[in-house]
């Protein structure tokens, strides 16, 4: 089953709109057997959760349209095991979006004027989130990741996923692609035959296929994104690469080895993120100054009130949440005065979450931070614009 991007839906702001009701639907999943195998019955128990809150307003007919393709996915047994670590749906008239999440959520279950999207902006705002460029002269693969995760992901229609998508006929003697562009194996190397004017064609070639790439992923998976791109594939391709890319957010650092050539994507993941945690930390390391040495000043702030009204009057430039912070509640959008109540009113909002949007909507920038990198105790820290 085709999976939704949060990135692209989230840039083409296809949650903002909504024809009600609008239903959100949240859990955690497991990605192997045998927990994986409670996954589809708790899926089943909140699509029920919501059946019992349209049919205080709804009719039976209506209800049944909307949850078909909800009880449909319930019985897809090959979605449910190939699951990642998080799960969410939305769905309304018109729209049914399916997204398989690197992180755990929370079970929930609303019916509501709108979408439901704060563990969404939770994900999409997270300081580690990162992707990965494999290519070699014949094919790339794309990756997305977290410190925790990663995962290989489809390229977007429009990619080239070989230098035969790239190039077709343009091709030099495609009927020699295999041999002059390497064996099975990423970390192999490439194999010329013919004299020099043939290996300056295939280096010709492979320049080519490389600017194709590099602009498809800049449109189709950088820019929506917005994610730092790491390149991994062998020494001799990092000059080439990097030396034609126009890609701003293709990180200096690179990683010299292409996963095919390692025995596992965990000993990949591991050795991207080590690549990838210096400038993580070094990027939450500058905020987490910025907000100190902007204190003093009255150009930050940590209470959480004074950082509402700061919010809705449009101050706010950077905004840090602590990631596992929630402070049920409601934020007046006029006044930014607060009113605190209890999270089991299942469309009770997160304060947190309610600024980190609003701060997004009047184009500021939204970081949620771990715990322990959090520079204050209450859960958020402001960098004010004036």
């Amino acid at each position: 089953m085709f999976m939704n991007s949060i990135d692209q839906d989230a840039a083409a702001g296809l949650w903002d709109e909504c024809d009600p009701p609008c239903l959100s639907l949240f859990q955690p999943t497991h990605r192997a057997h045998p927990d994986n195998q409670q996954d589809p019955i708790r899926f089943k128990n909140l699509v029920k959760a919501l059946e019992a809150s349209l049919r205080q307003k709804f009719e039976s007919d209506e209800i049944q349209s909307l949850l078909e393709p909800m009880l449909a996915l319930a019985e897809d047994h090959d979605f449910w095991n190939c699951t990642l670590d998080g799960l969410a749906v939305l769905r309304a008239r018109g729209t049914f979006r399916i997204y398989k999440l690197q992180r755990p959520v929370p079970e929930l279950a609303i019916v509501a004027d709108s979408f439901h999207t704060k563990p969404l902006l939770r994900i999409l705002q997270s300081a580690d989130r990162y992707q990965v460029l494999a290519l070699n002269r014949r094919e790339i693969k794309l990756f997305e990741g977290n410190r925790d995760a990663l995962d290989e992901i489809a390229p977007a229609d429009g990619v080239p996923r070989t230098i035969t998508d790239a190039l077709g006929e343009e091709l030099t003697d495609p009927r020699q692609t295999v041999s002059a562009y390497g064996g099975s194996g990423g970390g192999q190397a490439p194999m010329h035959h013919g004299h020099g004017g043939r290996k300056d064609e295939l280096d010709h070639d492979a320049e080519r296929f490389f600017r194709a790439v590099d602009r498809a992923v800049l449109e189709h998976h950088s820019k929506p994104s917005g994610l730092p791109l790491l390149l991994a594939a062998l020494p001799e391709h990092h000059n080439m690469f990097h030396k034609l890319s126009h890609n701003p957010l293709l990180i200096s650092e690179s990683l010299d080895v292409h996963p095919d050539a390692l025995a596992s994507i965990d000993e990949f993941r591991e050795r991207v993120w080590k690549t990838i945690e210096p400038r993580y930390l070094a990027r939450l390391a500058g905020l987490v100054d910025t907000f100190g040495s902007n204190k003093p000043k009255g150009l930050a702030d940590d209470d959480l009130a004074e950082v509402a009204r700061a919010t809705v009057g449009g101050r706010v430039a950077t905004l840090l949440i602590e990631a596992r912070r929630q402070i049920p509640g409601r934020v007046d959008a006029s006044t930014g005065e607060l009113a605190f109540n209890d999270l089991s009113h299942p469309e009770l909002d997160d304060v947190l979450d309610d600024l980190g949007a609003a701060v997004l909507k009047m184009g500021g920038e939204v970081v949620v931070v771990p715990t322990e990198r959090m520079p204050t105790e209450t859960g958020i820290a402001a960098i004010y614009r004036y």
